[in-house]
C-alpha cells in the first residue's frame, strides 16, 4: 500500500491545506469536485501543488503532523523547492 501526504493550494502562495490518503487521484479529484464539506470547499482549495509518497502509514501520518505544524514560510519553501511555479500536479499524474 502507497500513502501519500499532500499540500493543496487556492493559489500561488495562496491558501494552503495538508492531508494523507491512499489514493492520491480519488482524493484530488474529490477536492476539486467539493465533494466534501469542510476547509477546502469554504476556501476553493483545489490546486495540488506538493506531495509525497510513503509506504509506512506509520512514517505518513507523522509526516502529515509535522506538515501541519510548520509555519507558512517553511511549507512554502518545501512547495517551491520542488514545484517553483505552483503548477497543478494533479493533470501530471493522472
Amino acid at each position: 500500500m502507497v500513502y501519500y501526504v499532500y499540500i493543496l493550494a487556492s493559489k500561488k502562495n495562496g491558501t494552503l491545506y495538508v492531508g494523507i490518503t491512499n489514493n492520491l487521484l480519488r482524493r484530488i479529484w474529490e477536492h476539486k469536485q467539493e465533494y466534501v464539506q469542510g476547509f477546502t470547499k469554504r476556501y476553493r482549495i483545489h490546486m495540488l501543488v506538493y506531495y509525497e509518497e510513503y509506504s509506512v502509514i506509520h512514517d505518513a501520518l507523522n509526516r502529515e503532523k509535522q506538515l501541519k505544524w510548520w509555519n507558512r514560510k517553511w511549507k512554502i519553501e518545501l512547495i517551491e523547492s520542488k514545484n517553483a511555479q505552483w503548477k497543478d500536479l494533479y493533470n501530471e499524474i493522472l
